[in-house]
């Protein structure tokens, strides 16, 4: 079989997806996340399925790559890394807790949320985010689709602007790396290769 022109649909809607994103508000977040840095807070990032993937990916870079050679380091958790507390929470709480009950008793008022939702509808997200905001927290928010109710709740929106998952989840990764390599080139002089 031949998926020529599959594939050049599939990377010709990548880049036009790329060029709309707004580069401004990627440019906030990456000045919010330095602000928490230069505080000592914690950034919280988490999301579902290919989501969790992209936190669980985005504390690694931040805590390891951009951190490396920094003496005051980023303090990012991933907090959908942990599958026996979300487990537990999750069959004796609801899944729809698994977020919100880690946050709860932890946050500080310069703590930020990084919450990632495709849809920026799911449940437990949500939940966390809105609990997130009372304790007076800013949230950046990767979504794609619409934004749904995490990009009306969100401070900073790093939004995908299109009605397809896997582009969604593949640019949220991009955004990731691009914050993770210019932030380290800048704060340390040693771009990531």
């Amino acid at each position: 079989m031949d998926f020529s022109k599959q594939i050049r649909d599939y990377i010709e809607l990548e880049v036009a997806i790329l060029g709309k994103l707004d580069q401004g508000e990627i440019n906030r977040a990456m000045n919010l996340l330095e602000e928490t840095r230069k505080k000592g807070s914690r950034v919280y990032v988490f999301g579902n399925g290919g989501s969790a993937a992209t936190a669980s990916h985005m504390e690694n870079d931040f805590n390891k790559g951009v951190s490396e050679k920094l003496e005051k380091k980023y303090r990012f958790q991933c907090i959908n890394a942990n599958m026996a507390t979300i487990m537990a929470i999750a069959n004796d709480n609801g899944y729809d807790r698994v977020f919100i009950q880690q946050l709860e008793n932890r946050l500080e008022t310069d703590d930020v949320i990084v919450a990632i939702s495709g849809s920026g509808n799911s449940e437990n997200v949500v939940k966390a985010v809105r609990y997130a905001k009372k304790q007076g927290c800013q949230i950046i928010g990767m979504t794609g689709y619409s934004g749904g109710v995490i990009d009306e709740l969100c401070d900073v929106s790093l939004h995908v602007p299109i009605e397809n998952m896997q582009i969604t989840e593949d640019v949220h990764l991009i955004i990731n790396h691009l914050m993770m390599y210019v932030l380290c080139g800048e704060l340390t002089g040693y771009p990531v290769h």
